[in-house]
C-alpha cells in the first residue's frame, strides 16, 4: 500500500467514524433536548407562580434523569461502534462545557453571596443564564466543527448568539428560563435533522 492509499484509507475511516458518531449523537441531542425543554419549562412555571428562585435547584435533578438514559444508550451503541479520536474529542468538548458552566454558576453564586452591593449581586446573578447559554452554543458549534456538520454548527450559533440576543431582549428574572427552553428545542430539532441526514 502506497502512502497516498494509506492516507485515503485513514480519511475514509475518519469519515465513516463521523457518520457513526453523528447517527449516535442525534439520539443524545433529542433526549437532552427534551430534558432541557421539560426541566426549564417546569422551573419557569414554578418560579413564575411562586415567585421563588429556589426552584432552580431542580436543575440538579436533570443529570440524575439524563445520565442513566445516556449510559443506557451508550451501552446499546458500544456494540455498534468503537471508541475513536473523534468520539473522544466530542465527549471532551461537552465535558469542558459542563466544567465551565458549573464553574460559572459557582462563581456567580459565591460572588452574589459575598458582594455587599445589592445591585452588584443582582447583576451577577441575572447574567448567569446568558453566560451559560453562550457556553452551550459554543460547545454545540465546536462539536459541529469537529464532526464537519453544518447543521450542528448553525444550531450552535443560533443557540449561543441567538440565545444571548433573546436574553437581553426578554428581561432579567424568571423569563430567563425560557432561554433554556429555546436551547432545548433547538437541540431536539438538531437531533432530528442530523438523524435524517445520516440514516
Amino acid at each position: 500500500m502506497t502512502a497516498h492509499e494509506s492516507l485515503q484509507l485513514i480519511s475514509e475511516m475518519l469519515n465513516n467514524s463521523r457518520k457513526d458518531i453523528l447517527r449516535s449523537n442525534a439520539k443524545y441531542y433529542m433526549i437532552w433536548g427534551v430534558l432541557l425543554t421539560c426541566f426549564s419549562l417546569a422551573i419557569y412555571i414554578l418560579w413564575k407562580t411562586t415567585g421563588q428562585a429556589y426552584w432552580n435547584l431542580l436543575w440538579f435533578a436533570m443529570p440524575l434523569v439524563g445520565f442513566p438514559m445516556d449510559k443506557w444508550i451508550g451501552k446499546r451503541e458500544e456494540a455498534v461502534r468503537s471508541e475513536n479520536v473523534i468520539s473522544r474529542i466530542t465527549r471532551g468538548i461537552w465535558l469542558t462545557f459542563c466544567i465551565f458552566s458549573c464553574s460559572v454558576a459557582i462563581f456567580n453564586i459565591l460572588f452574589s453571596v459575598v458582594n455587599t452591593s445589592p445591585i452588584g449581586a443582582i447583576a451577577v446573578g441575572t447574567s448567569l443564564s446568558g453566560q451559560i447559554i453562550l457556553l452551550f452554543g459554543m460547545a454545540e458549534a465546536i462539536t459541529g466543527v469537529a464532526l464537519k456538520n453544518w447543521t450542528i454548527k448553525i444550531a450552535g450559533v443560533v443557540t449561543g448568539i441567538g440565545g444571548l440576543a433573546l436574553y437581553y431582549g426578554i428581561g432579567l428574572y424568571e423569563e430567563q428560563m425560557l432561554l433554556f427552553t429555546f436551547a432545548g428545542l433547538v437541540l431536539f430539532i438538531t437531533g432530528i435533522l442530523v438523524k435524517r441526514q445520516n440514516r
